[in-house]
Order: C-alpha cells, then sequence, then structure tokens
C-alpha cells in the first residue's frame, strides 16, 4: 500500500514537471517601442489591473530658438522631429518642408525620435528657414511687387478713365442747355438771312457734339473695365504623392 502511494506521488511530480517544462519552453514575442527599445509583447488579455499600470510617455518643453525669437513647444518624449515641425509650424508659420531643425549641432531628421536622440525636457533645438525655400520665397515676393506696381498703375488710368467718362454726362447737359438758349432766340425777319443762317449752323454743331458724346458713353460702357483685384499669393510645396505618369503607345 506504502509502494503504491509513492509511485503515484512520483508520477505527479513527473507531471508537474513536464507542463512546467512545456510553459516555459514556449516562445517570447518580441515588439519594438517607439523609443527604439525592444521589450516583451504585452498579451492582449490583459486586465485591468494591468492596464492602469501602464505608464503614458512624458510631455517635453522643447525650447525652439529661430533668430531672435524664442518659442515652447510641449511634445511627446517618443514623437519624432517631423511631428514637432507640425508644432512649430503653427507657431512660426513656417510649412515643415521650409524647416531645420538643428540639435547639438546635427541636422535632424523627420523620423528621428526625440528621446532617441537625447532630447530632454527644456532642451533647445535651433530652427533656421531651408535655403531653397527661402529662396523661392524671395523670388515669389519680388514677382508679387512687380504685379502690385503694374496693377496700381492699371489702377491709377482707370481711375483718370472714370473721371473723364463722368464728364461727358455733364458736357452732354450744358451742350443740351444750350442748344434750349439758342432755339429761345427769336428767328424775327428784321435779323437778317446771316444771323439766321448762323443760329442754323450753331444748332446743327450742337446736335453733332452730343451725338458724339452719346457715342462715347455707349462705347464706355461697352468697354469699361472691372475693377482689378490684387490676388494673395500663395506658395505650396509638392505634393509627395504626385502622380507618375506613364506613356503608352
Amino acid at each position: 500500500m506504502m509502494k503504491s502511494r509513492l509511485n503515484k506521488f512520483r508520477s505527479r511530480r513527473s507531471e508537474e514537471a513536464a507542463e512546467t517544462t512545456t510553459f516555459s519552453a514556449a516562445p517570447v514575442e518580441w515588439e519594438m517601442r517607439p523609443g527604439g527599445m525592444l521589450v516583451q509583447k504585452r498579451s492582449d488579455n490583459c486586465g485591468p489591473a494591468a492596464a492602469a499600470a501602464a505608464v503614458a510617455p512624458p510631455n517635453l518643453r522643447i525650447r525652439v530658438a529661430h533668430g531672435a525669437a524664442r518659442y515652447q513647444i510641449q511634445v511627446n518624449s517618443q514623437s519624432t522631429f517631423g511631428e514637432l515641425k507640425k508644432l512649430v509650424a503653427a507657431e512660426t508659420g513656417l510649412q515643415p518642408g521650409e524647416q531645420r531643425l538643428i540639435f547639438r549641432g546635427k541636422e535632424r531628421e523627420n523620423g528621428d525620435y526625440l528621446d532617441t536622440c537625447g532630447v530632454k525636457d527644456r532642451s533647445k533645438v535651433n530652427l533656421i528657414e531651408d535655403p531653397q525655400s527661402k529662396e523661392r520665397r524671395l523670388v515669389e515676393m519680388r514677382r508679387n511687387e512687380k504685379i502690385q506696381a503694374v496693377h496700381q498703375l492699371i489702377e491709377g488710368v482707370t481711375t483718370e478713365v472714370d473721371r473723364l467718362a463722368e464728364q461727358i454726362t455733364t458736357l452732354t447737359e450744358m451742350l443740351m442747355g444750350q442748344a434750349v438758349k439758342l432755339e429761345n432766340i427769336p428767328a424775327a425777319a428784321f435779323v437778317g438771312d446771316a444771323c439766321a443762317a448762323t443760329k442754323s449752323l450753331q444748332g446743327k454743331r450742337i446736335q453733332k457734339c452730343v451725338e458724339t458724346l452719346d457715342t462715347l458713353k455707349v462705347s464706355n460702357a461697352k468697354h469699361k473695365v472691372p475693377p482689378v483685384v490684387t490676388p494673395e499669393w500663395e506658395t505650396f510645396d509638392p505634393s509627395p504623392s504626385a502622380n507618375r505618369w506613364e506613356l503608352f503607345d
């Protein structure tokens, strides 16, 4: 009897040892964190306690220097320099493609992580504008200045033409008044044929001037230039997902 119990105890210990060996031999899955750290992959069936124990990465206050200007950007420690550029763009107005971020004397790429590069709270990052983007901006500004100068000259001529066009109506009214005045002059027989001929000639002259002014008014209404609106120019960087065209025979 004692020997039978001892055999059962040994058999149970052997099964427990086999289960322990099987559990230990199970493969371990690993995952790469954003900061570049290799850790054991967490199981999907983690309980609430394990989820509550997870600690969120801290936020950093980055001091960004752009010339004489200083900015303070708050960003996650596991963010990339590309994500930092988006936050800097909201403060400075420089698009991410126009920025170059220098940290510890080296330009950082968009895919570099802040924590892996050694960025800490209150770290200083220098911001400079990309030389090519700056040159394009200057060329665009000079082009806009020339366009605006031409528009101002055209607006000056347009204003003067409008002023003269308004005088056409005034001249027409003045000529019509002279026509009425000429019509009221009596054409008695004693004035002679010379005065009657002169009156008729002036009447025809006034009529011709009025017709000429009416023609000018109609022509001016047809060819009146709409007001010139100075456009606000904005530059865009070419999209990285631009269409690639393929030729077919």
